[in-house]
């Protein structure tokens, strides 16, 4: 159950943002093992001089104003799954919306137990019955 948020300089259209949520979403079902429609996104969009970042640090090139901070906390994941997830993410991104690799920066974080989530009507997330796949 990732709870997204996702930090970029502002400027970007109502279509970009949505380009950009639905490759993080696809991401995260195609190879973080997140189940449909468990999407929970915060997309926050910056005056320039408030998002500071080195251009270069990090990486091979250079990066952009196109530059996104993604920040995913969700439960524990093994190491090849954060692996896997991370290259699809910046792949899908590449294509829709067409972020450059370099301008993807993303961090993960985990919650070790279902009782640190609550969806709603004051229940923790492990005393919900969810949906086989």
């Amino acid at each position: 159950m990732p709870l997204v948020r996702v930090t970029m300089i502002k400027g970007k259209s109502p279509e970009y943002i949505k380009q950009l949520s639905q490759s993080i979403y696809e991401s995260l079902v195609e190879a973080y093992l997140m189940p449909e429609n468990d999407m929970f996104q915060i997309i926050e969009q910056l005056e320039p001089e408030a998002l500071i970042y080195d251009r270069r640090f990090g990486i091979e090139g250079e990066r952009s104003d196109d530059f996104v901070l993604i920040n995913i906390e969700s439960d524990a994941r093994r190491r090849d799954e954060k692996q896997a997830f991370v290259a699809r993410l910046v792949e899908k991104l590449a294509t829709s919306p067409g972020l450059a690799p370099n301008d993807v920066f993303v961090r993960l974080s985990a919650n070790t137990v279902m009782e640190d989530w609550s969806f709603g009507s004051g229940k923790v997330a492990s005393d919900i019955e969810y949906p086989a796949a």
